[in-house]
C-alpha cells in the first residue's frame, strides 16, 4: 500500500510538472501573440506593391460576384475601384479601414465605401431588397494569409471575399479607366429570350442576369441528357471572367475576351481560349423540357394558387410591352388553373389584381379555356370570355395581353426554380413573361 501511494504521489509531480511545462509554451501573453499577428496582416495589405484585386460574393447575388481594386496604406487609408457600376469602375475613393480583433483578426471598413453600397439597406442603392440590400459586408474576419491570397469572410451576413495580389500592369489597367468597357453589357440588347454561345462546333445556351451578375450555361451531353451551371462573372478590361470559371467536364471556359459589339447583327464576339466566338439569338431552347408546360400548370392548381408576374410580357426587347404596369391601382398580373366552372366547362383565368384602399380586390379577367399540352413540349390558351368589367382605361393593356396569350404558336417554360418559370412564345422567342408562385 505504501508503495502504490508513492507511485500515485510521483505521478501527481509528474502531472503538475507537465502542466507547469506547458503553461510556459509560449514566451509571450496571448494579447501580445494577437498583436503580432495583426501586425503580420497589415505588413501583408500594405506591402503588396501594386495593390489587390478584391471580390466580394453577396448572399444576394445568388453566386454573382463584385470585383474592386484596394491599395492599403499604413495610415490606415485605402483607395479603391468596384466594378459595380460603370461610375465606380474608374472613379477612385478613399475611405479608412481597420485592422482589429474581435473573436478573430479582422478587416474592417469603417467609413462608407464602395464595400458598403452592397449592404446599404436601402435598395435603391444597390438593386436589393429594401432593408438588406444585397446581404453583403463590410467586416470580415480573416481565415487566412497563403502566398498571394487573403481569404476572408463578413462577420454579419457571411459574404465570401478575398484579396488577390495586383500586378503592376492590372493596378495601372484601373487607373487608366481601362475598366469603363463593359460592351458585354450589350447582352441586355438580344431580342429572343434564348442566347447560344457558340465556339467552335460547340455550343451553350445561356441566360445572363445582370442584377445577380451571374450567367447560366446548359448543355446536352452526348446521351442527351441536359444540364445547367450557375457561375458569377466581373468585368474585365477587354470582356469579362467568370468566377468560377464554367466547365462541363470536358471544356473550361474561365473569361470571355476581346468582346466587339456588331449593332446590326445584334450579336456579341469575342475570344474564348484563342477561339473565335461569339453569341447568337435563337427562338427555341437548346433541348426543349417536354413536360415543363404541364408541370407549371399543375403546380399551382396542387397547391390551389396561382401564378403572380409583376411586369406582364416582354415584347420585342420591350418590358411591360402592353402597359399592364400601368393600369389602375395595379399590383400584379394572376393566372390561376381552374379558377371556375362555366356551363360544365373548367376554365382558367388571367387577371390583374388592384390596391384599393390597403385592400386587394380582382375585378375583372380573362377566362381561358382548359389549355392545351403538346407533344412537343408546348402550351396554348384559348379564349373563353371575360369576367367582370374591364375599365376602358385598363382595356387596351388588358386585351392586348389576351391577344399574346392566345398566340397560335403557344410557349415554352423555362424552369428558373421552384417555384419561378418564364414562358416564352415558342413563335419566335421574342415575347415572354415570368411567372412567380
Amino acid at each position: 500500500m505504501k508503495k502504490l501511494a508513492l507511485y500515485i504521489l510521483a505521478a501527481t509531480i509528474g502531472f503538475y510538472s507537465c502542466s507547469k511545462k506547458h503553461d510556459n509554451a509560449f514566451s509571450s501573453s496571448a494579447d501580445e501573440r494577437l498583436n503580432d499577428t495583426l501586425a503580420a496582416y497589415q505588413k501583408a495589405l500594405t506591402g503588396s506593391q501594386y495593390g489587390w484585386k478584391g471580390f466580394i460574393f453577396p448572399a444576394g447575388l445568388k453566386g454573382g460576384v463584385v470585383a474592386f481594386y484596394f491599395k492599403f496604406n499604413d495610415s490606415n487609408r485605402v483607395e479603391m475601384f468596384s466594378d459595380f457600376n460603370a461610375t465606380s469602375a474608374v472613379t477612385p475613393m478613399t475611405a479608412s479601414y481597420r485592422l482589429k480583433a474581435l473573436q478573430q483578426p479582422a478587416l474592417l471598413f469603417d467609413t462608407y465605401s464602395y464595400v458598403h453600397v452592397l449592404a446599404d439597406p436601402d435598395g435603391s442603392v444597390n438593386g436589393g431588397s429594401y432593408g438588406s440590400g444585397l446581404i453583403s459586408d463590410f467586416e470580415f474576419a480573416i481565415d487566412s494569409i497563403r502566398k498571394d491570397t487573403i481569404k476572408l469572410t463578413g462577420r454579419f451576413n457571411g459574404s465570401k471575399a478575398f484579396l488577390v495580389k495586383a500586378t503592376q500592369q492590372e493596378a495601372q489597367n484601373y487607373y487608366d479607366k481601362k475598366y469603363a468597357n463593359r460592351v458585354f453589357d450589350n447582352i441586355s440588347k438580344y431580342i429572343t429570350y434564348f442566347k447560344r454561345l457558340v465556339i467552335g462546333s460547340t455550343q451553350y445556351e445561356i441566360q445572363v442576369n445582370p442584377l445577380t451578375r451571374t450567367i447560366t450555361f446548359t448543355w446536352v451531353d452526348e446521351k442527351g441528357n441536359i444540364h445547367s451551371v450557375t457561375t458569377g462573372y466581373y468585368y474585365t478590361p477587354d470582356g469579362i471572367a467568370l468566377s468560377p470559371a464554367f466547365t462541363d467536364g470536358t471544356n473550361t471556359i474561365s473569361s470571355l475576351n476581346n468582346i466587339t459589339w456588331n449593332a446590326n447583327t445584334t450579336t456579341l464576339s469575342f475570344t474564348v481560349n484563342g477561339t473565335a466566338s461569339s453569341i447568337i439569338g435563337s427562338g427555341e431552347p437548346i433541348k426543349i423540357d417536354l413536360d415543363a408546360p404541364r408541370r407549371w400548370w399543375q403546380y399551382a392548381l396542387d397547391q390551389r394558387g396561382y401564378w403572380i408576374s409583376e411586369k406582364g410580357f416582354h415584347v420585342n426587347g420591350v418590358d411591360d410591352a402592353y402597359g399592364v404596369t400601368k393600369t389602375t391601382n395595379f399590383y400584379f398580373m394572376l393566372y390561376w388553373p381552374q379558377y371556375g366552372t362555366y356551363q360544365g366547362i373548367d376554365y382558367d383565368l388571367c387577371g390583374n389584381v388592384k390596391l384599393v384602399n390597403n385592400a386587394l380586390s380582382l375585378p375583372y379577367g380573362i377566362a381561358y379555356r382548359p389549355p392545351t399540352f403538346t407533344t412537343d413540349g408546348r402550351v396554348a390558351f384559348t379564349y373563353m370570355g371575360t369576367l367582370g368589367t374591364v375599365p376602358t382605361a385598363d382595356s387596351v393593356a388588358v386585351y392586348k395581353t389576351a391577344q399574346q396569350f392566345t398566340d397560335a404558336s403557344g410557349y415554352y417554360l423555362v424552369r428558373l426554380d421552384s417555384t419561378t418559370y418564364d414562358m416564352v412564345s415558342a413563335k419566335d422567342g421574342k415575347a415572354w413573361v415570368t411567372w412567380h408562385f
